[in-house]
Parts: C-alpha cells; structure tokens; sequence
C-alpha cells in the first residue's frame, strides 16, 4: 500500500521497493495450495497496479509457510518469525527493547539489546491470549469487531474474567452474562483478561524493558491497547505498521542483504 500511495502521488518516478510476505500457519495441503495462490495473485494484482514503473529489488518472506513459499517466489530473504518482527520493532523504535506481538493464532515476547533478539518466548498451547479468541468471544457476544474497542472503553466496571485459558474465561463470560452485566462491562473484562493472560504466560518472568513495542492485530482494538497501558503507561507504543509487521521485518531484512 505504500507502494501504490507513492506510485499514486508520484506518476512516472521509477520506485525501487522491496516486498516482504507474511506466511502463517498452513499445514494442510489444501492450505498450502491455498497460500501458494493467494502469493501468485498478490503478486500479479501488484504488477497490474504498479506496471514497469516500480522494481523489486529485494523479496523477504517470514512465517511458517517461509520456506515453501521461498522456494516458490525465489526470495532473497527467508527468515524465522522471531527475527522479522524484531526487525520491524527496531524500525518503529531504534531504541525497543522488548516487544509484544499477538497475531491471530500465536503471540511471542521478544527481548531486545541493542537492536537484535536476547530472548524470546511464544504461546505454547492457551489460546486465550490471541487475536482468533477475541474474534470468537466478540461474535458470541454480538459485537461487531469494529465496534469491539469503543464499546469496552464505554464500561463502568469492567466484569473479572480471570486470567486462565479459553474454556475458563468462556465460562466466567456465561456466568457474568446469567447475572446481568452488561455487553460493555463484559467486552473490557475480555479485554483485560487477553493482556493479564499474555503477560502472566507468555511474558511470565521474563524481563519488560523501559521501550515496550506493541505489534500484532489486536493493536487494532483500542481497548486492548489501553489494557496493555493499564500496566505500562507511556512505556508502551503500538508500531505504525501493527497489522503487517512481519512483512515489514522480512522486507527490511531482504534490504539489507543489498548491501
């Protein structure tokens, strides 16, 4: 997208870019065609949109379809997870020393020291701290997700969900719901119990810097963002690219192998 705004803004520059692919899980052989297709089509909307004016320089891929899809595009780059996001905190703030990223399916902690990975720790088996569970619990609720953040900041006293896996904060959620409180109330308890539960098993007793950068799509909750602030205050900053900083970090990767 920045591409096509600068294409748009600038007719006739020729842009030199690099591209940078996120790939998720994909373990079946359905997802993996699935993938493969969708990169072919990426790719060719981007040639439809963008002509000969704009040349990729570099490709970087990242995730856990990288290797296959690596194979396929030909990238210059393939790097693990861990690694891209780090890149892609380090360039929203040279000075990060820890992030925090929770995507869909996974979330990971990683610790930096000057610029590069000291630590890191991922999700192991409770979902109740990523994107997809928000996503259930907001659709088994009603709420629209583009109403999700707003809505939660409106609550006067957000319901204790606790802080255990999915099953257990589900059932606190009927059990609120039997007794009355409100949608609000119950849609900030989430949004608080998503954070504790990262922090206490994800991060756990690992180290939190003084530069905290928040990465991921749940940055696109506002409620869970301020759920993070609760704990950490200006501390804490969400990345200028959250939804798509893997592909960010993989294509600053793929740049510096140019040079």
């Amino acid at each position: 997208s920045y591409v096509a705004r600068a294409h748009a803004e600038f007719p006739g520059l020729n842009i030199c870019t690099v591209i940078g692919f996120p790939l998720g899980y994909n373990t079946t052989a359905c997802k993996v065609f699935e993938t493969q297709q969708a990169v072919r089509e990426g790719l060719a909307s981007l040639r439809e949109r963008l002509g000969a004016e704009v040349r990729v320089a570099a490709v970087g891929v990242t995730g856990s379809g990288r290797t296959l899809i690596g194979e396929l595009i030909g990238a210059d780059a393939v790097r693990d997870e861990i690694t891209a996001q780090a890149r892609a905190a380090v360039a929203a703030d040279p000075l990060a020393d820890t992030v925090f990223e929770i995507g869909g399916q996974d979330s990971k902690y990683i610790a930096l020291a000057n610029g590069q990975v000291a630590d890191f720790q991922m999700n192991k088996v409770c979902a109740a701290g990523t994107g997809s569970f928000v996503e259930e619990q907001a659709a088994r609720l009603g709420i629209p997700l583009g109403e999700y953040g707003a809505l939660a900041l409106s609550a006067k006293t957000p319901v204790d969900l606790g802080e255990r896996c999915t099953v257990f904060v589900e059932t606190a959620i009927h059990a609120a719901l039997a007794k009355g409180a409100s949608r609000a109330d119950i849609a900030a308890g989430l949004a608080l119990s998503i954070v504790r539960n990262y922090l206490n098993k994800v991060v756990g007793g690992k180290p939190v810097g003084r530069r905290v950068v928040l990465q991921g799509g749940v940055a696109y909750n506002p409620a869970i963002v301020a759920a993070f602030r609760q704990f950490y205050g200006e501390a804490l900053t969400v990345s200028p690219w959250f939804a798509v900083s893997g592909a960010v970090g993989a294509a600053l990767l793929a740049r510096e192998l140019l040079h």
